[in-house]
């Protein structure tokens, strides 16, 4: 076969329609167009959409919502998937390659859905589990070794940090009161004028 041999495969081409060629080509005089009007002149074109300088269609509507560039690399991922996987390592390869998560995923959360039965080792910043997940999966013998990501805090911690709060609150207020020549200085209020 040569290049001058090539011919597209019968019945995938057809002829081109010669318009304006007299009644018997059954396109002639109007050529398909039709009498007088903007569509039958030639350069008789407008935009898609356009109302005649009426406000179109498309600018009358308001936009709603957006699609995130995100959301291509993201992915998110229930714990009790995690049973799927063959190994103990958790990491980004390990998904893709068991299928979880798209191959396009740069980033994956691991929420609290369901339960894990397995003690499994997150490696790598690019799986981060939930607090309450992360607690999930200690409790069943695993670890995360994510760096960056804190345990989840006991509830005795959380009862501490809230009276801290609650003692600053109370505490003695510094207001800065300015003089007439420009200077400023921090005057503290007791509670009792309060």
């Amino acid at each position: 076969m040569r290049l001058n041999d090539l011919k597209p495969a019968e019945g995938s081409t057809r002829e081109r329609k010669r318009v304006g060629r007299g009644l018997g080509a059954g396109q002639g005089k109007t050529a398909g167009r039709g009498h007088k009007g903007q569509h039958s002149r030639s350069g008789g074109f407008h935009k898609t959409g356009f109302e005649g300088g009426q406000m179109p269609l498309q600018r009358r509507l308001p936009h709603v919502g957006f699609s995130s560039p995100m959301k291509m690399s993201r992915a998110e991922l229930r714990l009790d998937a995690l049973g799927k996987l063959d190994g103990d390592t958790v990491d980004l390869a390990a998904l893709i390659a068991a299928g979880l998560v798209p191959p396009g995923a740069e980033r994956v959360k691991i929420i609290l859905a369901g339960t894990v039965e397995r003690a499994f080792t997150f490696k790598g910043t690019e799986v981060v589990p939930t607090r309450g997940a992360r607690t999930a999966i200690e409790k069943a013998g695993g670890k995360v070794e994510t760096p960056g990501v804190e345990a989840a805090p006991a509830a005795g911690k959380k009862k501490a940090s809230a009276k801290k709060a609650t003692t600053k609150k109370t505490a003695t207020r510094k207001t800065s009161v300015k003089k007439a020549d420009g200077k400023s200085e921090s005057a503290s209020e007791d509670e009792s004028k309060d």
